[in-house]
């Protein structure tokens, strides 16, 4: 049954972040130039056709035909996780950890989650907190009667800043949110966060990156 239970969860936070990846690409998509042509081959200069479907499958394109790779790599975002859960197997007290999200420079909003924004632009999200406990939203109305058992501290890359940035501010979060629930840090499979596995997630965060930079 746990591990039923972390499937359910790990699928609705992947929802979560699905939802929110489609809504920022919705938002950021020109509406002065509404797309007029078929969707499968909208013209490009020179009257030179986009990649078909059955080129990105795998057939072998035409020599006006080859996909893009930045386009490619942009589309294949990654997802990296870390949770903080109760050390006593005492469910969390919502108000309580609802302030504590607050005084880790977290702020509620899109989804009904917390986010950590870069400045003030609720566009740009560093990292979000979600709950363990399905759909992962904070219902704020009564938060007094809430329990969580923990939260999913997750960050989408490419983001608004380097990443090996952003998971380092994810960890100091973390470990800091951790700290004032006398809670217990663990990895995305659920075994404790240790510093070999925190440099392994950051490597991986900065070869994501790399693979990701177009020249």
């Amino acid at each position: 049954m746990d591990g039923l239970r972390w499937i359910l969860l790990l699928s609705g936070l992947m929802v979560v972040a699905g939802v929110y990846l489609y809504s920022r690409r919705e938002r950021n998509r020109p509406l002065d130039k509404p797309d007029r042509q078929p969707r499968g081959e909208p013209p490009l200069a020179g009257g030179k056709k986009e990649p078909s479907i059955a080129d990105e499958a795998g057939a072998t394109p035409g020599p006006d035909e080859v996909p893009d790779s930045g386009a490619i790599k942009k589309a294949a975002p990654k997802i990296v996780t870390v949770r903080v859960v109760s050390g006593d197997k005492k469910p969390f007290p919502g108000d309580e950890l609802v302030l504590s999200l607050r005084g880790i420079g977290m702020r509620h909003g899109r989804f009904g989650i917390f986010h950590r924004y870069e400045g003030n632009d609720e566009n740009k999200v560093i990292f979000s907190a979600a709950s363990l406990v399905e759909p992962g939203s904070f219902e704020l109305e009564n938060i007094r009667e809430q329990k969580f058992p923990g939260v999913s501290l997750f960050m989408i890359l490419p983001g608004p800043i380097d990443g090996a940035e952003a998971f380092d501010l994810m960890i100091v979060a973390a470990r800091a949110l951790a700290k004032t629930m006398n809670a217990e840090l663990l990895d995305e499979s659920g075994s404790t966060l240790s510093i070999q596995r925190q440099r392994y997630l950051r490597e991986e965060i900065i070869q994501y990156q790399h693979g990701f930079s177009v020249s």
